[in-house]
C-alpha cells in the first residue's frame, strides 16, 4: 500500500496535488481518503479545522472567487466572528454548492487584490449581516490597524450605495473610532454611548502633576473620570498586576475617579452603564440618566434593522451634507 505523503496527510488537497504525489484516482476512491468538495480530498483520519475549510474552498473555487466580509477581515488578523461559512464573492455567474461556503454573486466587484476585497469593501459586505455592536468592534479594529480609513470607507460606501451593506456602513461610521486598541474597549465605549452617556475620549493621556504618563482607555475630561477595561492578563500576569496597582495609585493621587470594566460586567452591560453613570454624577455630571429603550436595544440587533426605514431620510441628510 502506497504511503500518503506527509504534505497531504494534514490538510485538504486537490486532485492535481494528489496526482503529483503519485496518488491515483482509484486510490482516492479507496478507504484512506474522503472527498471534501468536487476535486478536493483529505485523508480519512484528518479532522478538518476552520482553516482547512478555507483552504478547501479555495481549491474548489475558481481564482476569480475572492474572500469577502468577515472571512476577508479575519484573514487580515482579526480573531472575532464566525469562521464558517467561509464567505466569497464572485463577479458574474457561478453556481457551486459547497459545504461551509457561501458565494455571493455581484455585477461589479469592489476594490480587491488577488485573494480578496479590500478591507473597506469587505467591511461594507460585513455590515449587511452584522449586529450593530459587532460592526463597531470590527470597524474600530480595522481603523486602528490601518487597514482602512473613515474617509476611504465613506467614499467607497457612498460611491456604491447600491451594494448590500453600504447604507449600514455609512450609518455605523459615525460610531467608529480608530484610537481604540481592543475589541473590549470598543464594546465598553459602545454600551456607554448607546445608553445615552456622553462620548468619552479614547486612550487619552490624563493630565497629572506627577511626572508619570497614564493613558486611560476611556476618559471623561470634565469629570476627570476613567473607564479601564481589565482583561484576563490584568489578573494572570504578575508584572501586569503590579503595574496596575501602581497606575491606579497614581490616578487616585491625581484625583481621577475610575471604574474597572471586566468581562463579568460586560456580560451584564446595564450594570456597567449604571456604575459609570454613578461615578460621573459623583464628579458633578448633571446630564441625562441612562436609558435602555429602543436605541439601547438596537445596539444588540442587526445593523440593517437599526438603519431600517430611515434609509431615505439618511440619503437626504447625506445629500445636504449633514452626514460626514
Amino acid at each position: 500500500m502506497r504511503p500518503i505523503p506527509d504534505e497531504l496527510w494534514h490538510r485538504p488537497f486537490s486532485c492535481a496535488e494528489a496526482a503529483a504525489a503519485g496518488i491515483t484516482s482509484r486510490m482516492l476512491e479507496g478507504r484512506r481518503f474522503v472527498r471534501v468538495h468536487e476535486g478536493v480530498w483529505r485523508a480519512r483520519d484528518h479532522e478538518m479545522t476552520d482553516y482547512d475549510w478555507l483552504v478547501a474552498a479555495r481549491l474548489a473555487l475558481p481564482d476569480r472567487a475572492l474572500l469577502t466580509g468577515i472571512s476577508r477581515i479575519q484573514e487580515l488578523g482579526l480573531d472575532h466572528g464566525p469562521r464558517l461559512p467561509v464567505r466569497f464573492v464572485v463577479e458574474g455567474d457561478l453556481h457551486r454548492e459547497l459545504q461551509h461556503v457561501f458565494v455571493h454573486r455581484t455585477t461589479q466587484l469592489g476594490p480587491h487584490d488577488s485573494t480578496g476585497l479590500c478591507a473597506a469593501a469587505a467591511f461594507i459586505a460585513y455590515c449587511a449581516l452584522a449586529r450593530v455592536i459587532d460592526a463597531i468592534k470590527v470597524g474600530d479594529w480595522l481603523l486602528h490597524h490601518e487597514h482602512m480609513t473613515l474617509d476611504g470607507l465613506r467614499a467607497l460606501a457612498w460611491g456604491a450605495r447600491w451594494r448590500d451593506g453600504a447604507f449600514e456602513a455609512l450609518w455605523v461610521s459615525d460610531h467608529l473610532d480608530g484610537r481604540v486598541r481592543s475589541l473590549k474597549e470598543s464594546e465598553s465605549r459602545a454600551v456607554l454611548e448607546f445608553a445615552g452617556l456622553p462620548r468619552p475620549e479614547v486612550n487619552h493621556t490624563i493630565p497629572l502633576v506627577e511626572a508619570v504618563t497614564v493613558i486611560a482607555d476611556l476618559f471623561y475630561v470634565a469629570q476627570r473620570a476613567a473607564v479601564e477595561y481589565e482583561g484576563s492578563h490584568h489578573l494572570e500576569d504578575p508584572l501586569q498586576v503590579v503595574s496596575d496597582i501602581d497606575r491606579y495609585a497614581v490616578m487616585r493621587r491625581g484625583d481621577v475617579a475610575y471604574v474597572q470594566a471586566t468581562n463579568a460586567k460586560l456580560s451584564d452591560p446595564r450594570r456597567l452603564v449604571r456604575e459609570v453613570h454613578q461615578m460621573l454624577v459623583s464628579r458633578g455630571y448633571d446630564g441625562p440618566e441612562p436609558e435602555f429603550g429602543d436605541r439601547w436595544r438596537s445596539l444588540f440587533g442587526r445593523l440593517r434593522d437599526a438603519v431600517g426605514g430611515s434609509r431615505r431620510e439618511f440619503l437626504l441628510r447625506s445629500a445636504r451634507g449633514e452626514v460626514s
